[in-house]
């Protein structure tokens, strides 16, 4: 399709992911057409996309009844649902997880939102869901707070794939970055006839001018000096912390430290937000 942009855009060496679930896509082959037409790479998802999902739908309904009828908790019925539909996507995907060679074709499934601020918790989940899903073109997604980012070097360490979230500052991507760093130092000696794992730094770029965007506001309403140079900035705060990530990503990526390893570990990508896909 010479005329799609999403089609041009992976042309120029971009992964659009999709970020939506739900088991409609799946049934429907909407997401085999999304994959083939419009060059859909990977697919995230999260707890308020699956409940938006499962809501919002009947297609889940007899799996829930067997699972109640079996005696499952919430919490049991979730996690079979939601595994359910990231094991379909992540099929689906895969064979373009085979053709890039594990450049693109991934699915991402996020620990419990709850563990946010629990380290160890953190790591127990993501572990387990690794296990269960058992695919290699999954990712496990893991905030990136305080009590994430050494999370995420323990789990890089242990070869398994993460997706960073809740990404918003510059700061803490730099300290994402050192703990996929010292992940990949710490697992290299170890691993060494094993695939390296895969990482992804997911900003939330819509998220920062949110923030900063109503700060601007006031400072023109306020005029004065600073009046036209809020002006400049309003709604390019985020793009602007996208441009500083990459660089930092150019740069750590192209450095002695990081070629060293980079013979078992290809550089994780950095994102900037996901294509969002809503059914009319």
């Amino acid at each position: 399709m010479e005329g799609n942009p999403l089609k041009k855009l992976g042309m120029l060496g971009q992964s659009i992911w999709l970020d939506y679930i739900c088991r409609d896509l799946l049934i429907s082959g909407e997401l085999r057409q999304l994959i083939d037409e419009d060059g859909i790479a990977g697919i995230t998802s999260n707890p308020s996309i699956f409940e938006k999902a499962i809501a919002g739908s009947h297609d889940y309904d007899d799996d829930i009844r067997a699972l109640i009828v079996e005696g499952k908790n919430v919490n049991t019925i979730y996690e079979t649902l939601s595994q359910q539909d990231v094991l379909s996507a992540a099929n689906e995907f895969r064979s373009m997880y085979n053709i890039t060679e594990g450049k693109d074709g991934y699915v991402s499934l996020e620990v419990n939102p709850h563990l946010a601020h629990d380290t160890h918790g953190t790591i127990e989940e993501a572990r387990r869901l690794w296990a269960a899903l058992n695919k290699p073109n999954i990712l496990i997604k893991v905030p990136a707070t305080a009590e994430g980012i050494p999370a995420i070097r323990q789990l890089i360490s242990e070869g398994i794939n993460v997706n960073v979230t809740l990404l918003f500052g510059i700061p803490r991507y730099r300290q994402a970055v050192e703990a996929y760093l010292g992940g990949i130092e710490a697992w290299v000696p170890w691993q060494k006839h094993s695939k390296a794992p895969i990482s992804v730094a997911s900003f939330f770029m819509s998220r920062i001018d949110t923030l900063v965007d109503p700060m601007l506001e006031k400072v023109i309403l306020q005029g004065g000096n600073n009046s036209e140079s809020a002006k400049t900035m309003r709604g390019q705060i985020a793009i602007a912390s996208a441009a500083t990530a990459y660089q930092i990503y150019k740069e750590t990526f192209s450095s002695e430290r990081f070629k060293k390893l980079e013979i078992r570990s290809p550089p994780p990508a950095v994102t900037v937000g996901q294509y969002r896909h809503e059914k009319s």
